[in-house]
């Protein structure tokens, strides 16, 4: 392999593996939208916890495990289509290598370049079912909420509840994320600088879309409003710290 193919190989590598203890490390300071976004679902699991009724909970989370299904379905068809071609024999392969687009490859390095387009959607594949087995433990968690406890225990389960979202919608960011990289994995067929620029570019557009998008702004000062709004608990909690007495016949 040559020695500029190696060195865009080893960049893609750190970037994908380091992306995440480098966001965590960024997001000390509170400005990244997954911080605040770990913020807002938190809260969202104390107000789920002091309604009446969960409903809207359950569904807007059903959704979120809809739109998981979508990625994972779509994200199954590209690893059944790069599968192919990469098992598919002399005739799949020499059809791809006669593109004009291709960088002038060897058959093993073109094959290394598929496996790793291959390997970066599976690596999402795995993120989005994981994140939507978590959702369900969720909508199970809340489908057992005790609407009538007591406001502490309350809080203790909507904190618990919260320990249960917040991994499964960072295994969904994962999984999206996981096409990033799988397109600068792709980017590789076309030659090692387009790599280096596609990880380059991965890269920095995930970093600033975290940090300087207007969605990153408005998310951020959605957490502000609701760190200065306490917990309201409704009409049915209002009276009293015990449970409700149980007629008995």
């Amino acid at each position: 392999m040559p020695i500029v193919d190696i060195a865009a190989l080893a960049l893609f590598v750190v970037a994908w593996l380091f992306y995440e203890p480098l966001l965590k490390r960024l997001g000390e300071g509170g400005n990244l939208i997954n911080t605040d976004m770990t913020v807002i679902r938190r809260r969202w699991m104390q107000e789920m916890a002091v309604r009446e009724i969960a409903l809207l909970d359950g569904q807007l989370l059903g959704h979120a495990i809809n739109s998981a299904s979508f990625f994972a379905s779509s994200n199954l068809i590209l690893i059944a289509a790069a599968a192919g071609v990469l098992f598919g024999g002399d005739g799949a392969l020499k059809s791809i290598e006669g593109l004009a687009v291709l960088a002038p490859a060897s058959q093993m390095m073109f094959e290394i370049k598929l496996g790793l387009v291959l390997f970066a959607l599976a690596r999402g594949l795995l993120d989005f079912i994981w994140a939507i087995r978590q959702m369900n433990y969720c909508l199970a968690a809340i489908g057992a909420t005790p609407m009538w406890a007591s406001p502490a225990t309350l809080a203790e389960y909507a904190e618990a509840t919260g320990g249960i979202l917040n991994p499964a919608l960072s295994a969904f960011n994962a999984g999206v994320r996981g096409y990033y990289f799988a397109l600068a994995a792709a980017a590789w067929l076309l030659g090692p600088y387009a790599f280096i620029s596609a990880t380059l570019g991965a890269l920095l557009l995930l970093l600033w879309r975290q940090r300087r998008s207007r969605a990153s702004s408005a998310v951020r000062q959605v957490r502000q409003i609701l760190e200065r709004q306490p917990v309201v608990h409704g009409p049915h909690l209002k009276h009293g710290e015990q449970d409700p007495p149980v007629d008995t016949i």
